[in-house]
């Protein structure tokens, strides 16, 4: 087991403390939990994947204060949901790590679960919050030894073989927080839906409610992931002719900013780029405006599906049943290809080819079916 200097410290300490120390007990009393903490500190998507089992813990730990870490990257998508009483900030690594612990034990944690976080700093930190109970699916081999779960839940399958809202609820199920309902939740702010209003107005003028609005999510965090960039150009292309009234908007990072520069002036007439320019509550309000997003598997994809957008998304390395969407089929429309390399090198891919498999007229009549109904196209089919 290779570690760094800080790790090796951390799994000593923990080792030791834990050998010494009465911290977990036998038996949970639901009557004994005041505070419990949620981690969820990593992307956009694995933190909306976590949403139903947040409404699944306030659902039984009624009287309780639920605490949550999320990532400093994207907390201000979630600081404002209903079931979350005190966002604790996750800085990413070791940056301000005994801050943040410092801040997690002034909570008095009884319970943890660890939905989706960092390793090896995420079991670690639960521990150290003063946790007397911490669960985790899939549970950690470093770290196992502090898990109150003795297995994942999921007999013989690898809980890499479920979707991840499926695996986030089993993680809760072991605190006895059975759900069923595995909708996402993503609160639009008010304020950022009046800055986006503010703004389709001064881009289209007052007829902007008049014309079909189709997103285009190009980037993704990994290239591998990432439709050709001259797909998404045609695509545009033919969408904007097949309608006057269609209008391309490209969203993205500040990191995409130019990459979609570049695909918006290629595609022309009908296509403006906002990429780089929304703080996260606005990009949630554009997306709530959308008739439809076509997109890689990323962050806006599952920002689309929890707020009911219609989506047309885009598969090939990585698997559409274990994170593409898993309710209101019938807005959704993936477009999956086989992947063509085994193993797959995910990351170290700089040259996706895969993703090129994906045909723009498949895309292209997807996006339609999606929107044919809107009375705008009716003059025009």
């Amino acid at each position: 087991m290779k570690l760094l200097p800080i790790e090796g410290a951390i799994y000593l300490i923990l080792k030791i403390i834990h050998k010494v120390s009465r911290q977990k007990k036998a038996n949970m009393s639901l009557s004994d939990i005041k505070n419990i903490l949620i981690i969820s500190n990593t992307a956009i998507g694995d933190t909306l994947f976590s949403t139903p089992a947040i409404r699944a813990v306030r659902q039984c730990f009624k009287d309780s204060r639920i605490i949550a870490c999320f990532s400093v990257k994207n907390m201000a998508l979630f600081t404002n949901n209903p079931h979350v009483d005190t966002v604790i900030t996750y800085y990413g690594g070791y940056k301000r790590f005994l801050r943040t612990i410092l801040a997690l034990r002034a909570k008095h944690i009884d319970l943890a679960f660890i939905l989706h976080g960092n390793e090896p700093q995420a079991t670690p930190m639960a521990y150290l919050s003063g946790a007397k109970y911490i669960f985790k699916v899939p549970r950690t081999q470093k770290y196992a030894f502090l898990l109150t779960n003795p297995t994942d839940g999921f007999g013989d399958k690898s809980p890499w073989e479920h979707h991840a809202i499926d695996v986030r609820l089993k993680t809760v199920s072991f605190a006895g927080c059975f759900a069923d309902d595995k909708k996402m939740q993503l609160i639009v702010a008010a304020d950022a839906v009046q800055s986006i209003e503010g703004r389709l107005t001064k881009i289209y003028g007052v007829v902007y409610s008049n014309i079909v609005l189709i997103g285009f999510q190009c980037g993704a965090a990994n290239e591998y992931k990432m439709w050709p960039k001259g797909r998404f150009e045609a695509l545009g292309r033919q969408l904007v002719l097949a309608n006057p009234n269609v209008r391309i908007v490209l969203i993205g990072s500040v990191q995409e900013k130019q990459y979609c520069m570049d695909i918006c002036k290629n595609i022309g007439t009908g296509a403006v780029s906002l990429a780089g320019e929304l703080m996260l509550p606005e990009l949630a309000a554009i997306i709530s405006k959308l008739h439809c997003l076509v997109t890689n598997d990323t962050g806006p994809l599952h920002m689309a599906v929890a707020l009911g957008i219609k989506t047309v998304s885009l598969f090939c390395p990585t698997n559409s049943w274990g994170v593409g969407p898993i309710y209101d089929q019938h807005l959704h429309t993936v477009i999956s290809k086989k992947r063509p390399c085994n193993p797959c090198v995910t990351k170290k891919c700089k040259a996706p080819f895969c993703m090129a498999s994906i045909d723009v007229e498949e895309v292209f009549s997807a996006v339609m079916e999606k929107v044919k109904n809107n009375y705008i196209y009716d003059n025009y089919l």
